[in-house]
C-alpha cells in the first residue's frame, strides 16, 4: 500500500505544477485520468479486502480524485476534440453546461468525504466505503454521457 500512496501523492504533485496542460491538453487529461485510475483501483482494492484499510490512504484516494474535479473541466479547451486517441465525446463541447454540471457534483461529492472528518481515527472504512461510492457514481455517469466507448 506504501507505494500505491506514494505513487498517488507523488503524481498529484507533479501534475498540479505542471505546464503540459496548456501544451497538451489530451496528454495532460489522459495523465490525470491515469492518476484517479489508480486512486479508484486503491479505494476498491481497500472497500473489498484486497487490501488493508488505512484512513490516510482513504482520504488520499478522495483527495485526488477531488483534485481532478478540480482541474479537469479546464482541460478541454476548443480545438482538442480530437487526436491521441482521445475517447473524450463531442457532446462535452456540445454540452459544456451539462459537462460543467457534473464535474461540481463530482467536486462537491469527493471534498465532502474528506472536509467532514476532523480527525483521522473517525474516518472508518463505512465512511470511506459512502463517499467512495458517490466520488465513483460520478465517474460511472460521467463517462457514460461524455465518453466515447472504446473498441
Amino acid at each position: 500500500m506504501k507505494k500505491s500512496v506514494i505513487i498517488l501523492a507523488t503524481g498529484a504533485a507533479l501534475f498540479a505544477g505542471s505546464t503540459i496542460a496548456a501544451e497538451n491538453p489530451i496528454a495532460a487529461r489522459k495523465a490525470m485520468m491515469q492518476n484517479v485510475v489508480q486512486a479508484t483501483k486503491m479505494g476498491g482494492a481497500m472497500l473489498k479486502g484486497k487490501m488493508d484499510y488505512s484512513p490516510v490512504a482513504g482520504q488520499l484516494v478522495l483527495r485526488v480524485m477531488n483534485q481532478a474535479s478540480l482541474s479537469f473541466g479546464t482541460l478541454f479547451p476548443k480545438g482538442s476534440e480530437t487526436g491521441m486517441e482521445t475517447t473524450a465525446s463531442p457532446k462535452i463541447w456540445s454540452d459544456m453546461g451539462g459537462f460543467d454540471k457534473a464535474l461540481v457534483k463530482f467536486q462537491a461529492d469527493t471534498s465532502a468525504g474528506f472536509m467532514k472528518v476532523e480527525d483521522l481515527e473517525f474516518f472508518d472504512k463505512d465512511a470511506f466505503g459512502e463517499a467512495f461510492g458517490k466520488a465513483a457514481a460520478n465517474c460511472k455517469s460521467c463517462h457514460q454521457e461524455y465518453r466515447v466507448k472504446k473498441n
